[in-house]
């Protein structure tokens, strides 16, 4: 099976939870002995641009029997129109909704509900959507999307995340960090608990350390810019690191007090290097994960704090979650993604 599994705009997301979802899924084809296509284009062109004008010729596009794509722009939406053209079965990947998006950056509140119509619109277009989570299906059926949807992880890949142990004294050298540090990892939004996270660190004597990505500019939003300008003392914003193991070699406990998510790969990622978890109270982590078993979930600040505070003083309850953590990451492995996505795949030739 010749499978097309397009990432729009690849070259800027590389950073993106959405690209390490596509790297998943892109692993998980190739060792199930599918032929993947990353790229619709015939050398390299992007069939909108041809002609002027939105193009669907045969020459213009790769020969594949399932066109995957996922993202939502206009070469995505022209992969969708030749798909249907040709008889091609489409699957539409729903990494972004109107609902985690706003609180990304500066006026995303504000473009959301046309974003809503406009994901109703060409979701619907789908053969089979897929999406991260239960709690993403029922998004996007309140939208409502007119297509058959299905959840399937995103997966962990455990490769890239092995030898993290030997990155612990470098990495907290080089951010000065000390006792149970508290971390994050990826893009700092405030969506992702940006407030709560630097608010915390504040009412405690915690190192608190988020590794990723944050936009300062004109394009941040006043949260963003008003935090990483002057951080509580006890906090630092890394930027991009080269590698991503130092981030799991440094922390001890990670601090996830997002507002919402469709799943959350740095979670499993997290879990998959047995550190203890402490979560926001939101449906996809519910879905999930179990309180007191692989993570702590908090509702509010304050369980966050007190949830702090029981790590501190139980190393062995932080060493319980943790190997609990280590099997859930177990659960969402590339064979499995790699299965599911076959599983579909054949159901639609």
């Amino acid at each position: 099976m010749r499978v097309l599994n397009y990432l729009e705009l690849e070259d800027r997301l590389d950073r993106s939870g959405i690209a390490t979802s596509v790297d998943h899924q892109r692993q998980a084809l190739a060792d199930a002995g599918v032929d993947v296509v990353r790229s619709p284009w015939t050398d390299g062109h992007p069939g909108w641009a041809v002609g002027g004008k939105l193009a669907f010729d045969d020459p213009v596009f790769e020969t594949y029997d399932v066109a995957h794509c996922n993202m939502i722009g206009p070469g995505s939406v022209a992969v969708a129109r030749h798909a249907k053209r040709n008889d091609i079965p489409l699957v539409l990947h729903a990494h972004v909704t109107r609902e985690d998006f706003r609180g990304s950056f500066r006026g995303s509140n504000l473009v959301a509900p046309a974003l809503g119509e406009y994901l109703q619109w060409f979701y619907s277009q789908a053969d089979q959507v897929l999406c991260p989570s239960e709690y993403t299906k029922g998004v996007l059926e309140d939208y409502p999307v007119d297509a058959p949807i299905e959840s399937v992880t995103n997966g962990i890949d455990t490769e890239p995340l092995q030898g993290f142990e030997n990155y612990r004294e470098e990495y907290r050298d080089r951010y000065d960090l000390e006792g149970m540090v508290v971390f994050a990892v990826g893009s700092v939004f405030e969506r992702k608990g940006l407030t709560t996270f630097c608010e915390l660190a504040e009412q405690t004597d915690y190192d608190f350390a988020w590794f990723g990505t944050y936009d300062d500019g004109p394009h941040g939003s006043d949260a963003v810019r008003k935090w990483t300008s002057d951080p509580p003392e006890n906090v630092t914003f890394t930027g991009w690191v080269e590698d991503i193991r130092g981030a799991y070699g440094a922390g001890d406990v990670f601090c996830f007090p997002s507002k919402v998510e469709n799943q959350g790969i740095v979670v499993l990622e997290a879990m998959a290097c047995g550190k203890a978890v402490v979560l926001s109270d939101i449906p996809v982590f519910r879905e999930y994960y179990e309180d007191g078993h692989d993570c702590l979930i908090c509702s509010d600040q304050g369980e966050f704090r007190e949830a702090l505070e029981r790590l501190e003083a139980d190393p062995e309850l932080r060493e319980r979650l943790g190997e609990n953590a280590t099997a859930t990451a177990r659960e969402h492995g590339l064979d499995r993604v790699g299965d599911r996505l076959v599983e579909v795949y054949e159901g639609l030739v």
